[in-house]
């Protein structure tokens, strides 16, 4: 199937690594021109540099930090100011925040991660959505977690925060349906990124196992029997990026090898 997107332009969120990164790859090969967005210039410099040109289209990028929302809502609205209406895209991605159990999380914690999760998503939405209205064609997508569906164990914080982006991805899909603009969510399961390092990490030293063992564990309940890769994750999102998804709106599609125990 082929999804041309050679007439958009995409703002992708923590695209310097990982799941971020490899859907500004699987966009910019399908055509679209890619804004990446993070807080390393360096490394945005560099990844933009790497992107596919297949129709010879031009990358750029912003930098920018989600722990402050309004720093990152200037830096996106400057770059509007430049550019009116560019983007028809959006990919809503950031790091996940600790793990650990809810009741020991503090305060603080949570308001971190409802700034970097709900208020960043809100405002990058609200600084796009006009130019999408204007094209008559607009796609919002959340990279999140399975655990809008069944909560994990361990990831008190991060539970809390992804259910609340889903509400309002679906909430937002309501409002904005009728200009053509869809929101869904990509719900990655056991991903081989630096999270997945991390969070691996950090069982190994609650419980003094090795990461194999750990990762033995965590096989038993994927019937793929494996983790994913984050392009595969990515082929999702250029789905739901492309015209072909048109119809489809305010879903949560996991992509994780079938875990999920729920339909």
């Amino acid at each position: 199937m082929s999804l041309p997107l050679s007439s958009r332009r995409a703002l992708v969120g923590g695209s310097t690594q990982g799941i971020g990164r490899a859907v500004a790859v699987a966009l910019a090969e399908s055509g679209c021109a890619i804004t990446l967005l993070a807080r390393n210039e360096q490394r945005l410099r560099e990844t933009a540099a790497e992107l596919p040109t297949p129709t010879g289209q031009a990358h750029d990028y912003l930098v920018a930090d989600f722990d402050h929302p309004e720093q990152l809502a200037q830096v996106v609205q400057a770059y509007l100011a430049q550019h009116p209406n560019a983007f028809q895209i959006l990919v809503n991605n950031t790091g996940g925040p600790p793990g650990g159990p809810l009741l020991e999380a503090p305060v603080a914690a949570l308001q971190l991660a409802f700034h970097q999760h709900i208020v960043c998503n809100h405002l990058l939405a609200q600084a796009v959505v006009p130019g999408m209205q204007a094209a008559g064609f607009g796609r919002i997508i959340n990279i999140i977690s399975t655990s809008v569906k069944i909560p994990l164990p361990g990831l008190g914080v991060s539970n809390t925060m992804r259910g609340a982006v889903a509400s309002w991805a679906k909430t937002l899909a309501n409002e904005l349906g009728p200009y053509g603009i869809t929101v869904n969510n990509v719900l990655p399961g056991a991903t081989l990124t630096q999270r997945h390092t991390s969070l691996i990490e950090k069982k190994m030293a609650q419980t003094g196992q090795p990461a194999e063992t750990i990762e033995a564990d965590m096989l038993k309940s994927i019937p793929a029997r494996r983790f994913g890769q984050s392009e595969e994750v990515a082929a999702a999102v250029a789905f739901l990026a492309s015209p072909a998804a048109g119809y489809i709106n305010g879903t949560s599609t996991p992509v994780d090898g079938g875990r999920t125990g729920s339909l």
